[in-house]
């Protein structure tokens, strides 16, 4: 449950949001993965184009036929800096209706916000790295799994016989018995346990259970528990005494949000995707910083480059903690030759690529 002090450039935005950035074309590319007979899942990158370089982002809206919406209009052109073109998105509408969900808002804008970032870092000739001054360090990340139902230890077990050194996010659910959290305890591999109890209207959503809440929180004393339903008396109560490891995820898509939390907390999951826009990623990393809570990366299920991006900003601001950002060859199940944590540095030597993408032109 360890967390090394991030690292953070304060005026961040100041620059970056300066860069210029010139837009000639843009186009987007549909990524699939079938990742079960329930479930496939589908994103978009974002290609920008201009002045000879391109910039990539990728779209993590959930619902499939968000992804049929044609690009908007109104990118193109010579803008004077990234802000400027942040703020037109803004104003655009980037959905043809309104989306399923509101926070898909934020994902698509992120697609767009990070592509141009990249665009403009590649025309500068410059990486994100430079640009701020800082440098990659080795990332650690963990692999996020739900268990089948039935539930079972054997996933984690027949990963951890291919990778013992492996870490675990693991999302408790009702059907969780006493026996299953020992066997899961004895590997000594959870650093996280996800109840989703922030989750509303979402396939994932899972509501309170003080039985569940006790269960993990003493079974496994030195994870971090991520949105718990604290709205339920008698599961907060169960919480109250292990409130230190409480953090969360669902609800933080700014500061605001960070500071009306019921109390104040140790650790956050971070997802850039969630703030939408690249200043409001920046204020949240600096304002972790200066309240000195630990934050770690989480991921949408990427496909394509939105994967090593979050990746790219975890090595930079907060690589020694529990980043919920495996490679998304982990997306495909357990197999001999996986990565293991942490990553060797991977980023690109101009724009906000980070592994294979930092190569494509």
């Amino acid at each position: 449950m360890s967390g090394a002090e991030s690292t953070v450039v304060p005026d961040a935005y100041v620059i970056l949001g300066a860069l210029p950035v010139q837009i000639e074309s843009y186009e987007l590319e549909r990524l699939e993965l079938a990742v079960s007979s329930e479930f496939t899942r589908v994103t978009r990158v974002v290609r920008l184009r201009g002045g000879g370089e391109e910039g990539l982002g990728e779209d993590v809206t959930y619902e499939p036929r968000e992804h049929e919406d044609p690009p908007p209009s109104g990118l193109s052109g010579r803008w004077s800096s990234l802000d400027e073109l942040s703020r037109r998105l803004g104003e655009l509408p980037l959905f043809a209706s309104p989306p399923a969900h509101e926070v898909y808002v934020g994902y698509r804008r992120w697609a767009y916000e990070s592509a141009a970032l990249d665009l403009a870092l590649r025309q500068q000739g410059s990486s994100l790295a430079g640009a701020l001054g800082l440098e990659p360090r080795p990332l650690t990340f963990v692999v996020s799994l739900r268990l089948p139902d039935p539930p079972t230890s054997e996933p984690v077990r027949r990963r951890l016989e291919l990778d013992p050194g492996l870490r675990f996010k693991l999302d408790p659910t009702p059907a969780w018995e006493e026996r299953l959290v020992a066997e899961l305890a004895a590997t000594r591999a959870v650093d996280t346990v996800d109840l989703k109890g922030a989750y509303r209207g979402t396939a994932v959503d899972n509501p309170a259970s003080a039985r569940l809440y006790r269960l993990v929180a003493e079974g496994f004393p030195a994870a971090w528990i991520e949105d718990p339903d604290l709205a339920d008396g008698e599961a907060a109560a169960v919480l109250e005494p292990h409130r230190a490891r409480i953090t969360w995820d669902a609800p933080i898509h700014s500061v605001a949000d960070i500071e009306a939390l019921p109390f104040a907390p140790r650790a956050l999951n971070i997802k850039p995707s969630r703030f939408g826009s690249l200043r409001g990623l920046l204020e949240a990393y600096a304002y972790c910083r200066e309240c000195e809570i630990a934050m770690y990366g989480g991921g949408q299920f990427e496909l394509g480059p939105g994967r090593g991006q979050i990746q790219y900003l975890a090595s930079l601001f907060h690589p020694d903690t529990p980043n919920d950002v495996a490679p998304v060859a982990f997306h495909s199940g357990a197999r001999p030759g996986l990565p293991s944590s942490p990553l060797a540095p991977a980023h690109g030597v101009t724009g906000f690529r980070w592994g294979e993408a930092a190569t494509e032109s």
